[in-house]
């Protein structure tokens, strides 16, 4: 292992960038024991790790960590350093990603079904587990998955919010090539949702505000049928240009912006289905429930993702589906972590990956 020697404890550490406690920021690169893989686990040397929303959040103080002091980061890539005791499904060298939960109960209804995200007990990497903004991660070898060869480890580090789309777009609302969708927000997940979108043939438009031109810019090199500044144009006007006045059929939110959904849900054919992807900064916001009522729109949630929805996002990503290149516009050391967060929060970034290791291609 590439760590450093403590000589006085003859303990080998590394450092993660780690919340504290809760509040604003709270946040610096602490020194860590590298951790040892138990009997179903592998040890992970980390990559490249995605910066998330939730990560966002966490640095504001707007999400809820039920556990501090934690390492970040739950969207990465990299190779086994370790295997547990009794692990066969990996060796050492293994390019892998992981799924971000570590702990369910395995007894609920929920976990009966392999509804990890909705398990009571269940606990997650980067929040409840210490997570990928470091050298190394431990995950349980059951949660992860080999890359398939021509996955880049930039591209591997996109599977985790690819596979919240894909559970956004096909397990909870079943998108086919017939329906016409509205995608609030062009960030990383607006634009993942479009291309997957764009993949099957649906007809796509995708929103932002005037700040977010490049964006929208990207939205459409990605195949969108229809890009709207929301700020200086009608988006009704398109969409009933569009869907000759009935609606379109699905809208997905990834803009966590209370004022974007009440815009677009009148915009939803009657009967349509809205998904909630995008996560709101306050817990309770102000919604039109009327128009949910009168045209009996179905207001769906979509949390995370699950097992079944990996092995498509890594098919995705192998067969060229996800721009992976054009998605990725920053790259940061895991010593400049500060940077990568303020890159994001400048909202001037589409996907900023921070490196913890100069040895990966």
């Amino acid at each position: 292992m590439s760590a450093t020697e403590n000589t006085n404890q003859n303990i080998k550490t590394v450092q993660g960038v780690t919340k504290k406690e809760p509040g604003y920021d709270k946040m610096s690169l602490e020194t860590l024991d590298i951790p040892i893989p138990k009997e179903d686990e592998i040890l992970i040397e980390v990559a490249y790790t995605g910066i998330c929303g939730s990560d966002i959040h966490t640095f504001k103080g707007e999400y809820k960590n039920p556990v501090t002091p934690v390492v970040l980061g739950h969207e990465f890539s990299g190779r086994v350093a370790q295997v547990g005791e009794g692990v066969t499904k990996f060796k050492p060298m293994d390019r892998v990603t992981s799924q971000t939960t570590f702990y369910v109960c395995g007894q609920c209804p929920y976990c009966q079904k392999e509804q990890y995200n909705l398990c009571p007990y269940r606990k997650g990497i980067g929040t409840q587990q210490n997570g990928s903004l470091a050298k190394y991660v431990v995950a349980k070898a059951k949660y992860a998955h080999k890359l398939p060869e021509n996955v880049s480890y930039e591209g591997a580090a996109m599977t985790e919010p690819l596979s919240c789309c894909v559970h956004a777009m096909y397990q909870r609302s079943s998108l086919n090539l017939h329906d016409t969708i509205l995608v609030m927000g062009p960030g990383p997940i607006g634009l993942f949702l479009t291309q997957i979108a764009k993949e099957i043939g649906a007809t796509v438009i995708a929103t932002g505000i005037s700040k977010d031109s490049e964006r929208l810019e990207l939205a459409q090199k990605f195949g969108a049928d229809a890009i709207v500044d929301t700020q200086t144009q009608d988006l009704a006007e398109v969409v009933n240009q569009m869907t000759d006045n009935v609606g379109v059929t699905k809208v997905y939110d990834a803009s966590g912006s209370a004022m974007a959904v009440n815009q677009a849900l009148p915009l939803l054919k009657k009967g349509g289905n809205f998904i909630q992807v995008g996560l709101f900064k306050d817990k309770f916001e102000k919604i039109d429930v009327e128009t949910i009522i009168q045209r009996e729109i179905r207001y769906i949630g979509s949390r995370s993702q699950n097992p079944y929805d990996w092995p498509i996002a890594l098919h995705l990503l192998a067969k060229g589906a996800i721009d992976v290149s054009t998605m990725v516009t920053t790259k940061v050391s895991l010593e400049n972590w500060r940077e990568a967060f303020e890159s994001v929060m400048s909202g001037d970034e589409v996907k900023v990956m921070i490196q913890s290791g100069e040895s990966f291609s």
